[in-house]
């Protein structure tokens, strides 16, 4: 396929985009055919003899035309975007392992990034406080540790997977359940533009096209299928994040979840997870350590961050139940007033605890993972 001239690749796209026509169909036809230009050309008696084409497919190829390729692959220059097919050398080799494999892929952005090891972080596009904090926190430091972020592009715990990977200066991959151009949802339009410049946009759907059923399903798989670990941070029952998790598990990948308290809505699907055995995402070394090109030399993989005074230690022991008063942590603390609030103070500018609302403390999700 890399050898194709610019004609025979617009001919592949021509057949491929025809529906029903799949990774298993498609290589049937250029086994029958050997080039998209004589799949086009093929009577339909012909594309009835193909096995494993059912006929209604075989009369859908028999009417195929170029003219939709043509169109996608204009809009795809005028964005300055790529096409990358199976035999292309920068497509991503992990898709090539999975069940239903992509046939192609349109893209915007920085390609290295399909050659980095990766992590996928999904969760709900509703989702409490602490599910936003503990997302922005792990996706800021996997790609600060070296991961590639992948995620949906989705309202919610998505977009926060992918602006946490930016903030970490780290690359970012967002995988579109529309075609490129298709800013969906609205609210996402700055993050899209930066994701564009700064990361990758990746999708199976022509240029233009807007979300359909069963788009994000099939995105759901090009998730997982990119990474070699898909994290759930929180999903309710009924949550994407978690088809996403079963085609993590069907692809042979491991899945990490986030766990979250009982009685949290959108942390019954991460809780069902983990007691079916995925493993539970407590600290940075708990992804790390499936990624030991990243780690190797180092001396620890410990989230757990520098050690602590016995007072400020004293402080956050005492948070990890409830949050607190300043009043109560000081009589917890058994210090003097002055010395336990600048123990607080300390732990606040650090980022290891944040006051909520009522003037209480609380540990900081977002310093779990420095």
């Amino acid at each position: 396929m890399s050898e194709w001239d610019a004609a025979e690749r617009e001919a592949y796209l021509a057949v491929a985009l025809v529906p029903g026509v799949g990774h298993a169909r498609l290589h049937s036809l250029l086994a029958c055919f050997e080039t998209p230009s004589r799949v086009l050309a093929a009577p339909l008696a012909r594309l009835g003899e193909v096995p494993g084409l059912p006929a209604e497919v075989a009369s859908e190829v028999s009417r195929a035309d170029r003219g939709a390729a043509k169109r996608a692959l204009t809009l795809l220059r005028a964005s300055g975007g790529r096409l990358l097919l199976p035999g292309d050398p920068r497509f991503p080799a992990l898709l090539n392992t999975i069940p239903d494999p992509p046939t192609y892929l349109f893209l915007q952005g920085n390609l290295e990034l399909l050659a980095g090891p990766a992590v996928a972080i999904v969760g709900s596009r509703d989702h409490t406080h602490y599910g936003a904090e503990v997302c922005r926190s792990l996706a800021r430091a996997a790609a600060e540790a070296g991961l590639v972020v992948v995620s949906g592009m989705a309202r919610g715990l998505d977009a926060i997977a992918h602006a946490g990977a930016l903030e970490g200066n780290g690359g970012t991959i967002g995988v579109l359940g529309n075609g490129l151009g298709v800013i969906y949802p609205a609210s996402n339009r700055g993050l899209y533009e930066e994701v564009a410049t700064r990361g990758l946009l990746l999708t199976e759907c022509p240029p233009g096209q807007g979300p359909g059923p069963g788009s994000f399903p099939r995105r759901n798989r090009l998730i997982s299928g990119l990474a070699r670990i898909t994290v759930v941070v929180e999903a309710a029952i009924t949550s994407g994040a978690l088809q996403t998790s079963r085609w993590a598990l069907n692809q042979g990948r491991d899945v990490l979840a986030v766990p979250g308290p009982i009685t949290s809505a959108v942390s019954f699907g991460t809780n069902d997870l983990i007691r079916d055995g995925a493993a539970p995402l407590l600290e940075l070394a708990d992804l790390l350590c499936h990624y030991r090109e990243l780690t190797k030399g180092k001396a620890t993989l410990s989230a757990a961050g520098p050690a602590r005074k016995p007072l400020e230690q004293k402080l956050l022991n005492a948070l990890q139940l409830e949050p607190l008063q300043a009043e109560q942590l000081v009589e917890l603390s058994g210090a003097p007033v002055s010395d336990a609030l600048d123990a607080l103070s300390a732990l606040e500018l650090c980022g290891k605890v944040q006051q909520a609302a009522g003037g209480q403390y609380r540990l900081a999700a977002v310093g779990l993972f420095k």
